[in-house]
């Protein structure tokens, strides 16, 4: 974001950024709540990740009117335009994100009649994309490119740590008839917790976008990281 000499303004873009990373916050916090409860066989502690995504749509509610009228009243430009824009798909993620955290949670109340076995891998999943959503909010709160292509080409990890929760699954599923349904309930949450990646992963592509102008959503890693350094053209 740039300086200015509207101290009002500058305040309003400080206050909006901070919004963002409260949600960010929240959305973090129920992904480890909703794990949480899912090793410890927490049902209260699922139930309490549902009720609180409540808190998460409503802060995407106060930031797309804080956005609305930062855009109608105040004509943003350049960087500041590029931010607010910014602003407005990261927190589409981030609530996105806080569903699929809800989606983990509701799937411990389904496993109440089918408690889930073997979750290292599970947990190795959950704790990669923990630090992926973490980096991505840590890369916006500093603008920090660099960070924000890091976290991008991570989600690669994310996906290998994924694929192997499905072939773990599958196997015991093929061993015991009697564990379909654990495992569906299993796979289902592995995948919720890919996606989770795939939304850090798009926070971070906007970071880029918000600091740099690049639009890296649909290049590979080293074409953004050329775009990055000025040793490929936009439209090349």
């Amino acid at each position: 974001m740039a300086q200015h000499t509207y101290k009002r303004y500058d305040e309003e873009l400080g206050t909006l950024k901070e919004r963002v990373l409260s949600m960010g916050g929240l959305v973090e916090s129920a992904i480890r709540r909703s794990m949480k409860a899912l090793n410890q066989f927490d049902v209260e502690k699922a139930r309490k990740v549902i009720s609180r995504d409540k808190a998460i749509n409503a802060l995407e509610v106060e930031i797309d009117e804080m956005t609305r009228t930062l855009l109608a009243l105040r004509q943003p430009a350049a960087g500041d335009l590029r931010f607010i824009i910014s602003t407005i798909k990261i927190v589409t993620d981030l609530e996105r994100a806080g569903d699929l955290a809800e989606g983990i949670a509701e799937a411990v109340l389904q496993s109440q009649d089918h408690p889930l076995t073997h979750l290292d891998s599970m947990n190795s999943l959950s704790d990669a994309v923990c630090l992926q959503v973490s980096a991505s909010l840590d890369a916006f709160a500093r603008g920090d490119v660099e960070a924000a292509l890091a976290c991008v080409e991570s989600d690669k990890r994310v996906n290998k740590l994924f694929k192997s929760v499905q072939r773990e699954t599958l196997s015991y599923m093929i061993e015991d008839p009697r564990q379909i349904t654990t495992g569906i309930i299993t796979m289902n949450i592995g995948r919720y917790l890919e996606r989770i990646g795939d939304h850090a992963a798009n926070i971070s592509e906007m970071v880029v976008y918000m600091v740099k102008g690049h639009d890296i959503r649909h290049v590979d890693h080293e074409t953004a990281a050329a775009l990055i350094k000025g040793t490929l053209a936009d439209d090349e």
